[in-house]
């Protein structure tokens, strides 16, 4: 009887143990909001190179959230800042890119969809969890797809959660133009 109430007694711990295990998975609520100063980091890109938030001080940055390389939403939402890149160099905004995919996951992407902005890997999923941006897919945990717009100084000016693809990019370089203003 008492090896019964022991083993039992450790249920709770066992539980605990494998909850802990688990990815995150972080809610919207649990993104840095507008006028709180943006989360810094240090991921890899396609390149191989270690790229921070930091690297970016004094320009602006969108910096967006997808699930999956090679998926048909973000492949338009790539082609579409890609599209625009022009635009976003005139205003002094980087576009910078984070899933949770490989650093040769991503460099095969940008060479296939002839992506030139940077594309960072998360494959640990501590930056889509800092910025509140992961999502079950099925048995997987991916970003979700949500952008941040963080100003010159390193504060979050605008905040888009679950994001349409298709014109994204022209919602982001209207809400630059107004912030801008």
């Amino acid at each position: 009887m008492k090896v019964f109430r022991i083993a039992a007694s450790l249920v709770p711990a066992a539980a605990l143990l494998f909850a802990l295990a688990q990815p995150t998975v972080s809610r919207a609520d649990d993104a840095p909001a507008v006028g709180a100063v943006a989360p810094d980091f240090t991921l890899s890109s396609q390149e191989g190179k270690t790229v921070s938030l930091h690297d970016f001080k004094g320009q602006w940055v969108v910096l967006y959230f997808y699930p999956k390389d090679f998926t048909q939403g973000c492949t338009i939402e790539a082609h579409n800042f890609e599209r625009d890149k022009a635009m976003y160099d005139q205003r002094k905004a980087a576009i910078v890119g984070v899933s949770v995919d490989s650093v040769d996951s991503h460099q095969q992407f940008c060479t296939k969809e002839s992506l030139t902005f940077k594309l960072l890997a998360d494959p640990d999923k501590k930056v889509v969890t800092q910025y509140g941006s992961v999502q079950k897919a099925g048995e997987n945990v991916v970003a979700a797809r949500n952008t941040f717009l963080v100003d010159p100084q390193g504060k979050i000016r605008k905040v888009f959660m679950k994001v349409s693809p298709a014109g994204h990019s022209a919602e982001v370089l209207a809400a630059l133009d107004e912030l801008k203003k």
